[in-house]
């Protein structure tokens, strides 16, 4: 089961930006340094997340900083808000976090940070939590999802061994949202461009036409909850893959922030489930 910061004994680590980098137009690069860093426990999966806590405007908390203590004593709305983002990378040697931000302008509340964020700035975090690392013994790999899931899909694809066998399918914006994607494995990429067209539409379109090579395989699925309950119905039911061989889930939904997402995540899965147990397996 993948640990859930923040949940039950919240510890926060306090660390500050050290380098900010605009990788494209929409994705930041934020690169997290600092003592407490030190013996941070990543490195076991590629899908590694933080909860970075975000103060209201107008709310500072006494030192130290306590999260239980806080949710204890003061009310609700000056409780920190959280957004979860994947640990693009973590350099031990050096001291260093990588975090890959999805940035639309003023939209939103970890964009905006992101996008002012200067060298020296502090933010606390809740983590890591994760779950999920590509399977070196797997026949083949699949790996699909839009903008939130491509920092966690770039990340399992550096850990592919050499010469294992991944199909990747990432719906972003447009070409100028392409990255570098690195790997030693055999790889193919297939960049879809969403333009004014529904989140996930181009992504569930290509993964359907996609034809499963033969063999026992793995799968990572995240990013918007909508196409994610069509694929995971696609891989699950239509293509008979065994769950334990899926990693999917909803990283966020359109139209809710985090905050909205969190509150009824539990009750999509539970309807996800439900749909899932009244359709029959393939084959």
């Amino acid at each position: 089961m993948p640990e859930r910061p923040g949940r039950d004994r919240p510890r926060a680590t306090l660390a500050h930006v050290h380098r900010v980098e605009r990788i494209t137009p929409g994705m930041v690069r934020i690169v997290l340094t600092g003592p407490e860093l030190a013996g941070f426990p990543a490195g076991e999966y590629t899908d590694h997340y933080v909860k970075l806590l975000f103060p209201p405007a107008g709310v500072d908390y006494p030192e130290p900083f306590d999260l239980q203590r806080i949710r204890a004593e003061l009310p609700r709305d000056q409780w920190p808000r959280t957004r979860t983002y994947t640990v693009r990378r973590w350099d031990a040697a050096r001291g260093e976090l990588t975090i890959d931000v999805v940035h639309h302008g003023d939209a939103g509340l970890a964009g905006p940070w992101a996008g002012r964020a200067r060298p020296g700035d502090r933010i606390r975090f809740l983590g890591p939590g994760g779950g999920y690392a590509p399977d070196p013994h797997a026949d083949w790999h699949l790996l699909a999802g839009d903008e939130s899931a491509l920092p966690a899909i770039a990340a399992a694809l550096e850990r592919l061994p050499a010469g294992a066998r991944a199909d990747v399918f990432v719906e972003v914006a447009g070409p100028a949202e392409e990255q570098p994607l690195h790997s030693d494995g055999r790889v193919r990429v297939s960049w879809l461009h969403r333009g004014d067209g529904r989140v996930g539409a181009a992504l569930v379109g290509a993964v359907t036409a996609w034809e499963p090579p033969p063999g026992s395989g793995q799968a990572f699925v995240h990013g918007e909850a909508g196409f994610v309950k069509q694929l995971r119905r696609l891989l699950q039911i239509d293509r008979g893959m065994p769950r334990d061989r899926l990693s999917i889930s909803g990283y966020w939904r359109t139209g809710q922030d985090e905050d909205g997402w969190q509150a009824t995540k539990r009750d999509w899965n539970r309807e996800v489930e439900a749909d899932l147990e009244t359709r029959p397996v393939a084959g």
